[in-house]
């Protein structure tokens, strides 16, 4: 054994093997360390403290922000250690909300689960909670500025990953607290509604908005007749909560809750991504044909058409006009159901809290000022009633959504991963159908940044997929120096919607595997292109003739 490799945890020897922390070694021999602050995609931060070992002159160290050196002799488990971390948990208890059984993270609060792993039965100090400060001013988030630990997760996120910069710190000691310049609402700064601030809080104290008690008065009203849409991402993303596989494909068995539920009529938005695809492809192409020297970038990602917005106001005129597609399937449905005699209520089951803001903008309202979708829940949401209903996903059988809406192709369920969008419209424009290739293995994958160069024609499409808003940022700003693209996919999340705000958090390879059951879903699909999808063509003959770009696509206001 070469001993220049190797130290010890626990009495335990341990290679060396590329680790940058302890931390990550600690984990490699099945220790479970506490931690608030750490995150393997974030930068190191080192705050919380929690993650503290001992080594063999008695000097302490953060595991997390620690580098591996060989012949450390590492204890994770002394009294003094035990001690050290208790105190730190009674003193962040001391100073939080203690209203844990109202919270909306009861049951997913890392603080509360430490504190029950610890064997927490008391605080001896006294309760310095401050008077709660809730921001509701965002149609995505609530923010609750007394449940907040200062773990700093969202601050990272917000201006590490998403590039963002909504929140950062603010003040300095006992003052110290997160929150956007100059203290405005959250709904007034520079914020894009992703959400991925909440999916890392620890605490509750970022928590996506909630219009469940609103959907329960729709549905309770015997004069109102409910629709929904289910998102492709929704499908592969509640097996832990409720008691399914990860990444298992559970479309069938969402709509059998909803129609339990008191849904009406329950569709699949995998349809509404049909209509994307043959529009979008047919600007791409047009885009092309002319020339152009920017991409044309895709527009169904709300948080990215706000961060564009806001970032770079110059490049919307290169966004595509379609709607998104719960956009342009919501005002399908409307069309269906205009002539109602009933009061028509339209709610989206959605990976994302976007989709709340991009369900009250201006642009998305008829000329009365109603929107075309009422409601979204998220993932989240469905799952809260989902348990609210006592219903058991395990006992149900599933059922099938409803028509006249119910064909859609497997491009529209594959719009739920990072590279979904383009690959359904290179199967739009391509001669190959079938979903399998190289061009369109090389679209797959959950990296941040993807390049492809597709032959069209006499031409060579570049395309770039991007997920997470500063891949985004590096990209445009790759494309302002010279570099040439036809097309640029984008998605706010990493990894697409299966990583939405408004989903179950999760880590990487449980993003591999909702990705996965995608992928599933699409190979079990015999409808594999959108222009193969028989209702497209009734649709386009039918209710969408002469009138697609007024229903389908959508001019932003500046």
């Amino acid at each position: 054994m070469d001993k220049n490799r190797y130290l010890t945890i626990d009495g335990i020897p341990v290679e060396i093997n590329g680790e940058k922390n302890l931390l990550a070694l600690i984990q490699k021999v099945g220790i479970k360390m506490p931690t608030f602050c750490y995150h393997s995609e974030l930068s190191t931060y080192g705050a919380c403290r929690m993650c503290m070992v001992e080594d063999q002159w008695g000097t302490l160290h953060a595991a997390c922000s620690t580098p591996p050196k060989p012949g450390m002799e590492i204890r994770t488990n002394t009294e003094r250690l035990r001690k050290y971390r208790k105190v730190i948990l009674e003193l962040l208890l001391a100073n939080h909300c203690r209203d844990c059984t109202s919270c909306e993270n009861n049951g997913k609060c890392k603080l509360q689960d430490i504190a029950r792993r610890f064997n927490i039965e008391g605080v001896r100090f006294p309760n310095a909670a401050p008077k709660p400060e809730i921001d509701d001013s965002s149609p995505c988030i609530t923010i609750d500025h007394h449940k907040c630990i200062l773990c700093g997760d969202c601050v990272r996120t917000c201006n590490e990953i998403q590039h963002v910069g909504a929140i950062d710190f603010m003040h300095r000691g006992s003052k110290m607290q997160v929150g956007t310049a100059f203290h405005v609402p959250i709904a007034e700064s520079g914020c894009v509604g992703c959400g991925q601030c909440s999916a890392v809080c620890p605490t509750g104290a970022i928590v996506v908005k909630s219009n469940v008690r609103e959907v329960w008065k729709q549905l309770d009203d015997k004069d109102t007749h409910v629709t929904i849409q289910i998102a492709p991402a929704v499908r592969v993303a509640i097996g832990r909560e409720l008691g399914l596989q990860d990444g298992f494909n559970a479309i069938g068995l969402i709509v059998a809750a909803l129609r339990r539920m008191g849904f009406d009529e329950i569709y699949d938005t995998s349809t509404g991504a049909d209509f994307t695809v043959i529009e979008e492809s047919a600007e791409l192409l047009e885009h092309v044909e002319a020339g152009g020297e920017m991409p044309l970038f895709s527009s169904c990602c709300p948080a990215w058409v706000r961060f564009c917005e806001s970032r770079y106001p110059e490049l919307m005129k290169d966004v595509s006009s379609c709607k998104s597609p719960m956009q342009m399937f919501a005002s399908v449905i409307r069309e269906q159901f205009k002539d109602n005699p009933k009061k028509h209520v339209h709610v989206a089951l959605m990976p994302c809290t976007a989709k709340k803001y991009e369900a009250v903008r201006d642009e998305f309202r008829d000329k009365d000022g109603n929107q075309t979708v009422d409601y979204v829940l998220t993932t989240q949401e469905f799952v809260q009633m989902v348990k609210e209903s006592g219903i058991l996903l395990t006992e149900i059988q599933a059922e099938a959504v409803d028509m006249p809406f119910g064909t859609m192709a497997g491009a529209g369920v594959i719009f739920g991963t990072t590279g979904g969008v383009t690959e359904a419209v290179l199967r739009r424009i391509s001669d190959n159908k079938k979903g399998i290739g190289a061009e369109y293995q090389s679209v797959r994958g959950l990296q941040g940044v993807k390049e492809v160069n597709i032959p069209y024609g006499e031409k060579t499409l570049h395309i770039g997929v991007v997920s997470g808003l500063g891949n985004a940022e590096k990209l445009i700003e790759r494309i302002k120096a010279g570099e040439h693209f036809d097309f640029v996919e984008v998605m706010a999340c990493p990894g697409g919607c299966i990583n939405g705000a408004g989903q179950p958090f999760v880590h990487s390879p449980e993003k591999q595997e909702r990705s996965n059951g995608l992928y599933y879903a699409d190979r079990m699909s015999s409808i594999k292109s959108s222009d193969q999808n028989p209702l497209i063509d009734t649709l386009y003959s039918g209710m969408l003739k002469g009138r697609a770009h007024e229903l389908l696509h959508v001019e932003y206001k500046k």
